[in-house]
């Protein structure tokens, strides 16, 4: 039989987006820097009339947030580490304390595909004779879990904090620049809506789910939250005052 081998142009490439780890922090963090500084700068402006204490007030909150979101990256990234681990520990000893219950999980995964058990069992066969891939297979197919990356807690904390820091100046610079807060505010509000709309196109177009939909969700957030700080942060000087 001739086998005709596959031409270069006929080369299938996969293009599926693998750095959902990392995609899922930057967004993290990158939000919330655009949007809080955003939402507290617009409350103070409210209230107050300088720029200079808007921008204090600001990297204040940038400080402290992008301490306490990495914290919080890291807190969690830390928790799924230990869960994984704890599972596979777990799994280690069923396959040898229960290896019959183990065995039929297998089936019943499966079946969850139409794979009828006389097709399974030479798979189950294999994998008996290397437990640990034995466990790997349950670890993914029975409770879904992978094995995290290396080092994945601070790589998460560090992304977090550094697309937090990097999102919580955009909203600032105009009160840098410009020394009246009513005036910084306008500028504000179109740098980060622009800013935001831009993030939300580029989230969407890598995680598939469609630049503009991204878009506008995330320009209604953020635009939702300083309309919110900003009107509540008026209505407390007004009454107030009176």
């Amino acid at each position: 039989m001739h086998v005709v081998a596959p031409s270069p142009g006929n080369t299938h490439n996969e293009t599926h987006f693998q750095s959902t780890e990392a995609v899922r922090d930057v967004v993290i963090g990158l939000s919330d820097g655009l949007t809080v500084p955003f939402a507290l700068a617009a409350g103070l402006s409210g209230a107050i009339a300088s720029s200079h204490i808007v921008v204090l007030a600001g990297l204040a909150e940038i400080a402290a947030g992008s301490i306490a979101m990495g914290l919080g990256g890291y807190l969690a990234a830390r928790g799924d580490a230990e869960h994984y681990t704890s599972e596979r520990l777990r799994e280690e000893r069923e396959i040898v304390d229960r290896t019959r219950d183990e065995e039929e999980e297998i089936y019943e995964i499966f079946q969850q595909y139409s794979v009828d058990r006389t097709a399974a069992t030479p798979v189950l066969d294999a994998l008996k004779q290397n437990p640990t891939a034995w466990v790997d297979f349950m670890m993914r197919f029975e409770l879904g879990l992978e094995k995290p990356s290396p080092n994945r807690a601070y790589r998460s904390a560090l992304t977090i904090a550094i697309a937090y820091i990097a999102g919580g100046f955009v909203p600032l610079l105009p009160y840098m620049l410009v020394h009246d807060s009513a005036e910084a505010l306008k500028l504000s509000v179109v740098i980060t809506l622009i800013a935001l709309a831009l993030f939300g196109a580029i989230k969407g177009k890598l995680v598939g789910t469609g630049w503009l939909r991204s878009a506008t969700q995330t320009i209604l957030i953020g635009g939702i939250a300083a309309a919110a700080a900003y009107l509540l942060a008026r209505l407390l000087n007004a009454s107030h005052i009176s």
